[in-house]
């Protein structure tokens, strides 16, 4: 765990949301399974299994120099979160440890405000690993119309609207990641543009195709939500419905975020069920979320429709 506390001890959090450590990365061997998050003014720490009391204690203690070096004078809030595996999820006990850290609170990124949850469940509202996503929606959205698939709390639907997107279609089953959805845009003063679907998409292809095309789809489904989607199962039939939902020229992000699947698994499935689709990249990940192993990380394709 030394290496999770020499990060505290040299964390300089500042006004955006991100990651501080990223032991789940491989590249600390002495703590693989920890993670340090800035949701501010709070300080996440996740632990992916069991931790000791004596462990609790020294992350709080650590927390605290830092929190008075950096941040003179503010009260230290931190939460502790851990994960006990339960076969593909788990069950998180999150618990405040010190100062006042209310049900929600609003945090930033490239200025854009996001609505967080952190002691409700283990995702939190606003995913860390995809801020490169989001950029590049930012960059590319201006004038087109956007699906967004999965769209849990539409931090891409904020984003896109942002730089001048037409319109959104945001989809997901999940009626309250909705409602945050709808509370972002509101909290960044968006108040048209988007649209707001709880659906499920493979009984819903109607729908999503008769308000298309689209110049811009992205696709970021959880890895595993049983009676949702299951990507060993689901993303090649996903994927085959593809080209008919974009524009020709139109661009789609592809993601993949479950370590035991490699990135071939989705060149291999897109070569297969859309070989019409060109694979113009992989975006890179933050700094922060560096891995031992690419095939492990979060992996972001880019795909054009010729």
């Amino acid at each position: 765990m030394q290496s999770l506390l020499d990060a505290i001890a040299r964390a300089t959090p500042g006004t955006d949301a991100r990651r501080l450590f990223h032991g789940r990365g491989g590249l600390h061997p002495d703590a693989t399974d920890w993670a340090l998050d800035w949701y501010a003014p709070v300080w996440l720490v996740t632990r992916f299994g069991e931790a000791s009391d004596e462990d609790a204690r020294r992350i709080g203690e650590a927390l605290a120099a830092r929190q008075a070096e950096v941040h003179p004078g503010q009260p230290l809030n931190w939460v502790f979160q851990r994960r006990q595996p339960d076969g593909p999820t788990s069950r998180p006990l999150t618990t405040v440890m010190t100062g006042q850290v209310p049900e929600a609170h609003d945090v930033t990124e490239d200025g854009t405000h996001y609505r967080v949850h952190l002691l409700r469940g283990q995702n939190h509202g606003l995913f860390l690993d995809m801020a490169e996503g989001r950029r590049w929606v930012r960059a590319h959205a201006a004038g087109r119309k956007v699906l967004n698939l999965f769209a849990y709390t539409c931090a891409f639907s904020v984003v896109a609207l942002q730089a001048g997107a037409k319109e959104v279609v945001n989809l997901d089953m999940a009626h309250g990641a909705l409602a945050t959805g709808q509370l972002n845009h509101q909290i960044n003063g968006i108040t048209a543009g988007a649209r707001f679907l709880g659906h499920d998409l493979f009984t819903s292809w109607g729908k999503v195709n008769r308000l298309g095309p689209y110049g811009l789809v992205i696709v970021d489904p959880p890895s595993y939500q049983k009676g949702s989607f299951v990507a060993a199962k689901d993303y090649p039939r996903l994927l085959r419905r593809l080209p008919d939902l974009l524009l020709p020229g139109g661009h789609a992000l592809i993601c993949l975020n479950a370590p035991e699947m490699p990135e071939s698994f989705l060149r291999e499935a897109l070569a297969e069920q859309a070989p019409d689709l060109v694979v113009e990249g992989r975006l890179p990940n933050p700094p922060a979320f560096a891995d031992a192993s690419s095939d492990r990380a979060l992996k972001v394709l880019v795909v054009r429709h010729p």
